[in-house]
């Protein structure tokens, strides 16, 4: 099809102004009324290859200029034609403020900002962070920061400041004072070690409102005492205790407050007794809840709340019924080894007990600290964010914490190390071996959290019955060392396997599970310490993870997990603690192709998230292994008969109490689970008979 000259024309000029009206330029051949084809060799414009990339090897990028810092350098990329503008002219820088350490910090850019840097430029105390790309400041100069940074709002500068509770917490001094330990009963001043008196002194320097989460076995016991002891002038006093450290608390109590006469101590047994004219009542979690009312009416001015991490809940009864007695009372100290077993958001609620006003509301908390996600579930508090600027917050304003390392210079040494277990599955059936796989591989597909976390406890059950024959013969091999070790376990079918093979040994030794009375507990723990032919304590490992002191023991060996790393330092620290005078061996009996390979990573990863915030030091990424020795495999597990009654046979109902061949303790159905409450997995155990 021919055109003529002014058609040619014509047709051009409306070209022309189509691309005027979309604001685009023509090229410059273009405009000049050069017949640009595809197959021409004289375009003018750059191609996409040479633009994007070059095919010199010694390329050197010459709008780089290397003697500037990194912040200061221009994109390689100064083309302006191939400049696109993802987020358009009202992109929004946003700046984090985060407290870094008592006296500085950071401010984290979204996105590089010339006009911000300049700014930050003026601020004297200025630093610049390469490796993290973040800027500091010294904290005295914070306002001065913010309100320079302010002028840039107009320039869609969005500023995170840091939360008003955090500069409130930096700017009040912490009032120094020296403790009149003549206010102290004499027995228990001179019973206080340093660290304990440093203890001490935190307490009174924050008017007895405080958490002491001392590493496991450091005496918070004695320093709540003491706290108490010093404001004795606003008893009554309330101490709310697990039900089996109740003679724990009475006899810390009579031997060293002689002043406090026996008769006005008393143990809360029910709702109907009366506690009118005693100085101190001792009372569990779960009869404080149920008397609440009743505990109310008494006044009580101090208040001591033992394992508080078990208010970790703030919608649990137990939690709701001490935040009703903490507000009346002017004295309230918290003890846990582990105030948080795995997340921050287990924190709040023990904060609130010592100060409710401080954080405003849970929301504030979370938004700062848990990384507050909105989900079609609702509002999910499980993450983390700002562990650093948290431990400065709670060092500074509600807890003191201590580990053995720190304090106790001459404690005996702790190792740990991972036995791998020889599993062999050809000891169980076809049907067995397919479970296994199933459920491993069922875990590995399923992406939803809450059948995640089914699956797993059904896999951890699993699991139970097919380390038993390795675990039995692990401990056979143990037995010939000839010292005292504690083995802890969690499923009812382990316990049990442990206590047969035991048993045919004709040895000594204690159980304590869930079902153990708080009075043969205290009579178990006593004649594992002082008598030597008890050679092993058989442990539960939620029920007697805490409140017991086994430092007779030189080893304690884990045949199984738990999915909280603070449950597994409690228990450690059974024997690992003050009084023990020997090296401490701790062992994890682990079995490939099992929950064990699941269980572990996620233990690691919790440890992180509280070394991070500073609730522990321990880690479980550098321990040793080595492989169990074969030699050692127990005999009579390759019967089987004997393997067939682990997994067929009821368990066997055994006495309460039977000493001097076999047995003390008792047997139990379902652990207590109140120290693992808000857990991931909490609501799936507290409904499946494990």
């Amino acid at each position: 099809m021919s055109c003529s000259a002014e058609e040619i024309e014509r047709k051009r000029q409306e070209a022309l102004r189509k691309l005027a009206q979309k604001g685009l330029s023509p090229q410059k051949s273009f405009e000049n009324g050069q017949n640009v084809s595809s197959s021409s060799k004289s375009v003018s414009s750059p191609t996409f290859s040479s633009v994007f990339r070059t095919s010199s090897p010694k390329f050197v990028n010459k709008f780089v200029d290397h003697s500037k810092k990194p912040y200061e350098r221009i994109s390689a990329n100064t083309n302006s034609k191939q400049t696109i503008d993802f987020y358009g002219p009202n992109k929004v820088i946003t700046l984090s403020f985060v407290l870094i350490s008592s006296e500085r910090f950071n401010v984290a850019m979204s996105s590089y900002s010339d006009a911000v840097i300049n700014l930050f430029k003026q601020i004297p105390t200025r630093n610049y962070d390469s490796q993290t790309r973040l800027w500091s400041f010294h904290i005295t100069e914070y306002n001065l920061v913010v309100s320079k940074l302010s002028t840039l709002k107009s320039q869609n500068v969005k500023l995170e400041k840091l939360p008003p509770f955090v500069i409130n917490c930096l700017q009040k001094p912490i009032p120094s004072c020296d403790i009149d330990l003549n206010r102290l009963d004499t027995e228990l001043s001179q019973t206080l070690l340093p660290f304990q008196l440093e203890g001490l002194r935190y307490g009174v320097e924050r008017n007895g409102r405080c958490l002491i989460a001392d590493d496991m076995g450091l005496g918070k016991t004695f320093q709540a005492l003491a706290v108490m002891n010093y404001y004795q002038s606003d008893w009554p006093l309330l101490i709310v205790t697990t039900a089996s450290m109740k003679h724990v608390w009475e006899e810390t109590i009579v031997k060293y407050l002689p002043s406090i006469s026996i008769m006005q101590v008393q143990y809360m047994t029910s709702g109907k007794d009366y506690i009118g004219g005693s100085k101190v009542i001792i009372v569990s979690h779960d009869l404080m809840s149920r008397c609440c009312e009743k505990l109310l009416e008494r006044n009580f001015g101090c208040i001591i709340i033992d394992e508080s991490h078990t208010m970790k809940n703030f919608k649990a009864k137990i939690t709701q019924a001490a935040t009703k007695l903490s507000k009346n009372a002017k004295r309230v100290v918290l003890l846990s080894g582990t105030p948080a077993l795995s997340r921050p958001s287990e924190l709040y609620s023990q904060l609130s007990l010592i100060d409710e006003r401080f954080f405003g509301n849970f929301i504030e908390y979370a938004r700062r600290y848990c990384n507050l996600q909105k989900t079609n579930f609702g509002l999910d508090s499980s993450g983390y964010s700002n562990l650093q600027e948290l431990e400065i917050v709670l060092h500074r304003k509600f807890m003191i914490r201590r580990t053995k390392e720190d304090v106790m210079k001459c404690m005996p040494k702790k190792t740990q190390e991972i036995i791998r277990l020889d599993v062999n599955l050809q000891n169980f059936s076809q049907e067995d071996r397919e479970t296994l796989r199933i459920l491993e591989q069922k875990y590995a597909d399923t992406k939803k959290s809450r059948d995640k976390h089914s699956l797993l406890l059904t896999f951890f059950s699993e699991t139970a019955k097919i380390k038993i024959p390795s675990v039995c013969s692990y401990i056979h091999s143990v037995l010939e060392q000839k010292t005292k070790f504690l083995v802890f376990a969690h499923h009812q079918i382990m316990l049990n396997a442990i206590e047969d093979m035991l048993q045919r040994q004709a040895l000594k030794y204690i159980r304590i599970d869930g079902n153990t009375t708080g009075d043969q507990r205290k009579y178990f723990v006593d004649k594992f310490q002082t008598d030597d032919s008890f050679v092993c304590a058989l442990l539960s490992i939620t029920a007697a993870n805490a409140g017991i002191t086994l430092t007779a023991a030189q080893m304690v060996i884990f045949a199984e997990l738990h999915w909280n790393p603070s449950i597994l330092s409690q228990a450690e620290a059974r024997a690992h603690r003050i009084g023990q005078d020997k090296p401490v061996s701790i062992q994890y009996l682990l079995a490939d192709g099992t929950a064990d390979d699941s269980i572990w990573p996620l233990l690691q990863s919790k440890q992180q998230i509280l070394n991070e915030v500073g609730l522990c030091k321990s880690s479980f990424d550098n321990i040793s292994e080595k492989p169990q020795e074969t030699k050692h495999i127990f005999v009579e597990s390759r019967k089987k008969s004997l393997i067939t009654n682990f997994f067929d046979k009821e368990p066997k109902k055994v006495d309460d109490e039977r000493i001097g061949g076999s047995k003390i303790g008792s047997d139990s159905g379902i652990n207590d689970f109140d120290d693992i409450l808000n857990d991931d997995f909490d609501d799936v155990l507290c409904n499946i008979d494990i």
